[in-house]
């Protein structure tokens, strides 16, 4: 069996290619939006965004645990959004690669203008991160 040694965090705005290029890795990919999917159908409640974010976080630890390689793709515009996941991987001895897409391919979930214009001015950089 292989040793696994990292995990990737695939990160950008809505409609970067965060989730095409993740599940272009061909490894176990989580991602909040998931959560929302129901028979196929995704159906977003804003109420449940942290319960969302709670199940990667949980589904990603598991992997970890598992040593199964996984790649998490959601916006993580900040950085405290990404330290929950590196502090699992590191403290389970993987190291971490950060991935930051900068396409603009328009967003699926029909994030409003706003909303994207709020994200792109709170999008923190992250020392070491790779850009696509």
């Amino acid at each position: 069996m292989k040793e696994i040694e990292k995990m990737t965090l695939v990160r950008g705005l809505p409609g970067s290619g965060k989730s095409t290029y993740a599940k272009k890795m061909g490894i176990f990919h989580i991602e909040s939006d998931m959560y929302f999917y129901r028979n196929g159908i995704y159906t977003y409640d804003p109420l449940c965004i942290s319960t969302a974010h709670y199940w990667c976080k949980k589904t990603f630890e598991n992997a970890c645990l598992c040593g199964i390689e996984c790649v998490v793709s959601n916006t993580f515009t900040q950085k405290w959004e990404l330290e929950p996941y590196i502090k699992i991987a590191e403290g389970l001895g993987y190291t971490i690669e950060i991935i930051c897409m900068k396409g603009k391919y328009g967003n699926i979930h029909n994030v409003p203008k706003e909303i994207l214009e709020q994200m792109e001015n709170r999008f923190e950089q992250i020392d070491g991160e790779i850009f696509i």
